[in-house]
Formats: C-alpha cells, structure tokens, sequence
C-alpha cells in the first residue's frame, strides 16, 4: 500500500539516485550504463540494507525508515544538509493542517507599509499577502489580479518577471522551486497546493522540466540583480523573516547594494 507521502519519499530517493554519478562514490567500473546515477542494489549497498527493503522505499510502500536507515540513506546517496532534512520531513508522515489562506495582521501590514525599502509579505502557499509602495515599484505586484498574487505565478507566468530579471530569471527560477519544493510536498494532497503546482506546469515548461527534477534547497537571503525598466540595472540584497505569531507569514525586504552590477572578470 502506498500514500502521498510514502510516493514523495520514494520519488525524492529517486532523484537523487539518479542524480548521483558513480565516480563520486567510487563506482566507476569503467562500463556503460544504460541509465543516469547508480542502480538501486548498489545504493542498497553503499547503504548497508537490503535491496528489497530500498525497493519497497523507493516504490513508496508503507513501510517506515528508522533514524539509522535514514541517516545511512543519507551518507549513501550524499545528500546535502537540506536535502538531509527533506528526506526526515517525509519520513515523518505528519499530515499538516488544511491550507487556509492566510490574514495579514494590522499591525504588520502598518510595519511593511511604512519602510522605505521594497518589502512584501508571502504565506505558506507563496501567495503575496501585502507589500508597500517600494515593493510595486520595483516588482510591479499592485498590477497582478488577486488570482495572481503567487510569487511562483508571478515568476513563471508574469512576463514583467521575465523582463525584470534578465538574464539571471532561469537561475533565479530554479533557485526558487527548490525552495518551494520543500513545502509543497508536506501539503501534497492539498487541493490548494496541488491547483497551483496543475496550473504552473499548464503554462510553463520550464517549471515542468525543473519541478520533476525534485531539487530542494534551503535559505532565506542573497543577491538579486534586476533589471528594472525605469531605474535601470540594480543589485539588491534579500532577506526573509519569520513572524512569530504566524510562522507561515514571511517579510522579505530588498536593500540596494551601491555596487554597480558587473560581470566579474575571468582569470
């Protein structure tokens, strides 16, 4: 028997199985392989289980990993410390609490709309719950219909995000669809969740290709460079924040850097 997030699991071992090359775990024996990343039986081994129990974890049965599995499951296919964390989360089976959209509280909606600096307020699902006159001038979220306010849709759909960000929006794009990854597969069989990820993958191939790549990524802060129509070429720096009344609300604010955005110079 499998559930949605036993398939998640399994698909996520997947990914990174056939993801992984061989050379990085000593593998090469110098033969073709007929397919990306190492076969099942010899993550089974690099593992120390048996190639049964991973098949039936790969399948999605339901069947629970312990913590040493997990952990040697980790060491074997080299994951990273999100995806580390990703792989837990799943085991974990924890069903989350129906998707409801989220309120912004007067008082934070005052905060935003006060700062000089871009800054906006996004919910579990990413939706742009609030943002100041910073925020429209430089993202242009004040000319999204409600239906849009998604910072996924707006990414992949908006074509002012395509414009806005250049040259850097594919890397950008993926940047943030492994980020979202990680919470959209807690809240795999919300209806909410899942009309949004049908929707994205109807009006973007790339989000497709990249989406079924099942990357995860952890991190909050950077750099972006926007190419802003009026303003001209400008990098900023990000941050997110947690509120603490509501963990689901996150503040981002964007500050200018002062350095002109340059390429950096070969060696």
């Amino acid at each position: 028997m499998t559930t949605p997030t036993r398939t998640l699991f399994g698909d996520f071992l997947r990914s990174r199985r056939k993801k992984l090359k061989p050379d990085a775990v000593g593998l090469n024996d110098g033969r073709r392989r007929r397919t990306p990343g190492l076969r099942r039986e010899e993550v089974a081994e690099l593992a120390g289980i048996g190639v049964d129990w991973y098949v039936r974890l790969e399948q999605g049965r339901d069947v629970s990993p312990s913590e040493t599995t997990l952990d040697a499951l980790t060491r074997a296919l080299r994951l990273d410390q999100a995806e580390a964390a990703h792989l837990r989360a799943l085991a974990r089976r924890a069903e989350p609490r129906a998707f409801v959209p989220e309120d912004v509280p007067p008082t934070v909606a005052r905060i935003v709309a006060s700062l000089e600096l871009p800054a906006y307020v996004t919910g579990r699902r990413w939706d742009i719950l609030a943002w100041n006159v910073a925020a429209a001038d430089l993202l242009g979220f004040d000319r999204l219909a409600e239906a849009d306010r998604n910072i996924l849709i707006y990414m992949f759909i908006e074509p002012e995000a395509r414009r806005l960000f250049a040259t850097g929006w594919a890397h950008e794009a993926r940047r943030m669809i492994a980020l979202f990854r990680m919470t959209y597969d807690l809240h795999a069989t919300d209806p909410a969740f899942v009309a949004l990820v049908q929707r994205l993958c109807a009006s973007s191939a790339e989000f497709v290709l990249w989406w079924n790549a099942h990357d995860v990524r952890s991190g909050g802060a950077g750099e972006k460079v926007l190419a802003h129509a009026r303003h001209g070429t400008q990098r900023y720096e990000y941050a997110t924040f947690q509120a603490n009344d509501n963990s689901a609300l996150k503040l981002a604010i964007y500050t200018p850097v002062d350095a002109p955005a340059t390429k950096p110079r070969s060696s």
